[in-house]
This record gives C-alpha cells, sequence and structure tokens, in this order.
C-alpha cells in the first residue's frame, strides 16, 4: 500500500487553527482534508431547533483555508456533521457558506451533500420489523416518540463518503457523521489496513487534543503505511507522546480498548506507542473486527417548552444556613401565586423551576464530598420550564421578585435576599430541548439512511 497522509485541519470547524500550522500541513501535500463540524457534547438544543453552535464568521474563516488549501492540491476536503447537529438545516447552512466562498474566491469544485436526517414513516417501519433497540440505558420507544422529535438524525459511518470520493466529490459536506468516518473514508478507499486507518482516524478526529500541551484547537496529520500509522502535531512547538496518544484513544469511550463504530470495532488491545522523537508518535498493532451487519445510530431532540433563567446571589449568612429549606418553601408557596397570575389554566405539573447553587454544589450536584463546606456567598442559577414563552415569562418576572423578598424566620418585615447581577433580572432563553432518542437501527445496507447530491460549482 502506498503511505496515505491525513491532515485535520482542526478538532472542530470554527474553533480556529493557526494558519501557520495548517500551511505546514498543506506542504507536506496530504492525500485528504477533513475537519468534524458537531457533537451532542453542548447538548439537544443545535438539533432540536437546526441552529448551529459555532458562529458563521469562524466557521467561515475555517472553511475559507481549508478550500483554499484543497484546491492547490486537488484533493478531498470532508467536513463533518454540519452545523454541529448534522441535520438538514445544518447542512443547509454549510453549503451557503461554501458557495459564498466559492463566488469571492472563484473556485470550482465538485460538490457533494450527504443528508443523514430521518424520515419518520421509514422509522416507523423500522421499529414495527424490531429493528431499533436502545443503547443502555435509552428506554424503548414508540411511535408517539418519533412524532414528537423535531429533528432525527442517523450517525454515519464511511462507506456514504467514500462513495462520493469514488464519484468525484471534491468538498464533501456530510450530515450527521461518526467523527472518525470523516478521517477513515479515503484511506479505507485506497485499500489502508482497516485497523491502523480507524485507530489513526480516532486520533485526528479531535486535532490536537492527543498531544501533550494543547495550546488551542490546531492542525495535526497521520501518515498511514503498512503495518504502523504515524501522528505528528504541525504547530512546530506542540508535542504527542506514546502517553498523550494512547490517553486519546480512551477519549469518550467506555472500554478503554474498544471503539465501535458502524461496521465494526477499534481494537486497541495489542496497540505499541512508540516516540519517534519529542513530537512525533508510531502506533503499531491495531486492529478492526467487522461487525456482521450495519449498525447506525439515531440521535433524536424533542421541544419541552420555553425557558427562562433568572441568576441572583446571597450573602446573607442566616438565609445561607437555611438555603435548602428556604428554597423548597419559596417553590412551595410559589405554586400559589402561579395559580394565581393564570387562574387555574397552568397547573404545577405544567412548569418546572430547577435551582443550581453554584458556591456550594452547583456542578457536581449530588456527587460533590465538600456539600457542607460553604463559603460567605453563593449564586443560585435558577430556570423556569413553561409550556409557552408568554407563561413562562410571567412565571420568570414573578418568581424573582417573589424570591426577592422571601422572609426567613429570623427577621420580621421585609428583606431582600438576592443580589441581581443584571436587569432585567430573567433572561428568557426561548424553546428549549431534550433527547429523546440514543438508539441504534440496523438498515439493509450503509447507504439507505443516507442522501447524496452532486452539484457542480
Amino acid at each position: 500500500m502506498e503511505e496515505i497522509r491525513v491532515l485535520s485541519a482542526s478538532g472542530q470547524i470554527g474553533s480556529g487553527f493557526m494558519e501557520s500550522s495548517f500551511a505546514r500541513g498543506i506542504s507536506l501535500k496530504p492525500h485528504v482534508i477533513a475537519c468534524d463540524g458537531g457533537s451532542t457534547d453542548a447538548g439537544p438544543y443545535h438539533l432540536g431547533s437546526g441552529k448551529p453552535h459555532f458562529s458563521r464568521a469562524g466557521v467561515k474563516r475555517d472553511m475559507r483555508l481549508m478550500m483554499l488549501g484543497r484546491d492547490q492540491l486537488k484533493v478531498p476536503l470532508i467536513i463533518g456533521s454540519c452545523g454541529f447537529a448534522g441535520g438538514d438545516a445544518g447542512v443547509d447552512w454549510m453549503v451557503d457558506i461554501t458557495l459564498e466562498i466559492a463566488r469571492e474566491e472563484g473556485l470550482s469544485f465538485r460538490l457533494a451533500t450527504i443528508r443523514s436526517e430521518q424520515d419518520k414513516t421509514y422509522l416507523k417501519k423500522r421499529l414495527h420489523e424490531g429493528r431499533i433497540v436502545p443503547l443502555d440505558p435509552a428506554p424503548p420507544i414508540s411511535e408517539e416518540i418519533i412524532d414528537r422529535s423535531a429533528h432525527i438524525v442517523g450517525m454515519m459511518g464511511h462507506a456514504p463518503i467514500a462513495a462520493a470520493i469514488e464519484e468525484g466529490a471534491d468538498v464533501i459536506l456530510c450530515g450527521r457523521a461518526t467523527d472518525t468516518s470523516l478521517f477513515a473514508s479515503l484511506p479505507l478507499l485506497r485499500g489502508a489496513n482497516e485497523g491502523l486507518a480507524w485507530h489513526a482516524a480516532k486520533i485526528l478526529e479531535c486535532g490536537t487534543a492527543c498531544t501533550v500541551i494543547r495550546k488551542r484547537p490546531d492542525s495535526i496529520m497521520a501518515w498511514i503505511r503498512d503495518d504502523h500509522f504515524d501522528i505528528e502535531p504541525m504547530d512546530l512547538d506542540s508535542q504527542c507522546s506514546p502517553q498523550s496518544v494512547a490517553s486519546h484513544t480512551m477519549y469518550e469511550n467506555g472500554d478503554p480498548f474498544r471503539i465501535v463504530e458502524p461496521d465494526g470495532t477499534i481494537d486497541c488491545h495489542a496497540c505499541r506507542y512508540e516516540a519517534l522523537d519529542h513530537r512525533k508518535v508510531r502506533v503499531h498493532g491495531s486492529q478492526f473486527h467487522r461487525a456482521e451487519r450495519t449498525t447506525i445510530k439515531l440521535e433524536g431532540a424533542e421541544s419541552v417548552g420555553h425557558q427562562a433563567i433568572i441568576i441572583g446571589g446571597i450573602r446573607e449568612p442566616y438565609l445561607i444556613r437555611q438555603l435548602d429549606s428556604w428554597l423548597e418553601n419559596m417553590k412551595s408557596r410559589f405554586a400559589a401565586r402561579v395559580q394565581e397570575i393564570f387562574g387555574g389554566r397552568i397547573g404545577p405539573d405544567q412548569y418546572h423551576i430547577h435551582t443550581r447553587v453554584y458556591g456550594r454544589d452547583g456542578v457536581m450536584g449530588k456527587l460533590e464530598p465538600l456539600v457542607d463546606q460553604v463559603g460567605h456567598e453563593v449564586c443560585l442559577l435558577i430556570t423556569v420550564t413553561a409550556p409557552d414563552e408568554e407563561s413562562c415569562d410571567a412565571i420568570s418576572r414573578t418568581l424573582a421578585h417573589f424570591a426577592l423578598h422571601y422572609p426567613i424566620p429570623e427577621w420580621n418585615g421585609l428583606i431582600s435576599g438576592l443580589a441581581f447581577p443584571m436587569a432585567p433580572n430573567h433572561l428568557n432563553k426561548g424553546e428549549v430541548f431534550r433527547y429523546n432518542l440514543n438508539h441504534i437501527l440496523t438498515p439493509d445496507n450503509p447507504f439507505e439512511m443516507f442522501r447524496t447530491e452532486f452539484k457542480e460549482i
């Protein structure tokens, strides 16, 4: 097999990379350039709303450099999980940016879009066939859950991407895709060892997250050969070590040696990590075990209403000492006020109030080991979730004032127990979502759930 060079521009498009690093990567003549565009890390909002995570300006900056580099080398450029969640809206958003850059720079290429948003009728059919099962600990699903979903995507593997490359695509914009599939597609198409191709892709997908000291998101390259792959950050001041590369193999995985993909499992039990110098690492022994059937992960999000937040600080020691009972009593008494406002039209099961106490256990909640070590002040982050924007606004406006003056037994008369850092003291977040699908579907083939279109630019 010929040496295959794969350049990862950054861990995520829109998060940036140094132009000097990327330019060095281009000078080393990679056979493919790729960059991930999404994740579930930021929660269900982006899938539910169809709105991107990073700014258009930041994504356009990164995409322009990658498109110019691709045009210089005439190699494929692959972007995965467009718009962060990988829905059709995210792909359309990324297409618009790509076409704008092409016009401004006078670029010509063959564009492929691979959409991963799923048809609900198709999913219901597969559900009745017993082809959709939950990933632990997700519960079983029903037609009602599918219908409630704002958007559902399937996470594609390498096959649709490799097919687009075979059809002559120069720029490939993918819907939801596994991070690794973006980087493994071309090496696998060219006959690379499957274990090495997939393992190298795992190290590349987060950019310089596998380095010893990560200064910032940046570019990194892999050289995939017959019996090993090498990994090197493109910034000459950055370093990889055997430990840092091995550690990233375990990153975001329940098993430190096995990484499940749609078509099989990466097996790293026999891997050896060798320092070539103080910056580069060589990896031997990666294996890949093909699955009998391709499985595609489903991600879905549904609306849970509208939400507002209230931020307030408390420095009163009497109040801090009885904070839990104060919050509980206030919430209970406030329910009567909600009934007054809406005349019984909104019951206690139709809205939700949740409070995080920062300075005590706001980050770790019930897992906080130092819950009794409370300082002299705390911050309350109160979220109000209600069925619609109007009722959410009414409840949160009233709650902020209600909490401000809610009394304590040690004080007679009016108190002002909260300090609000901003005005107005509540912020409307808009519609909010929750994940409702974390399941796998077994299709007839790895292509049937994805739609590829080509366009000459």
